[in-house]
């Protein structure tokens, strides 16, 4: 699984919209789109503040994971 199916996923699991989760990362949600719809590759510093809101590794976001694991 891609980054970017994964991010979407969560996203819809959390019931957030990319509006929600753009205002999270300082961007508009014409941009958050773009990483996914996987057009743009996310950066590392939102992956991580992906990872964070969500309390799964970056492992789990990466997709080299199947289960995700807590942060906390």
């Amino acid at each position: 699984m891609y980054f970017y199916q994964r991010i979407k996923d969560l996203r819809e699991d959390y019931d957030k919209s990319q509006t929600e989760i753009a205002e999270l990362l300082g961007m508009k949600q014409q941009q958050y789109a773009r990483y996914e719809n996987g057009t743009y590759e996310i950066p590392l510093h939102h992956l991580i503040t992906l990872a964070e809101f969500y309390n799964v590794s970056l492992d789990y976001l990466a997709g080299l994971i199947q289960t995700p694991k807590a942060l906390h």
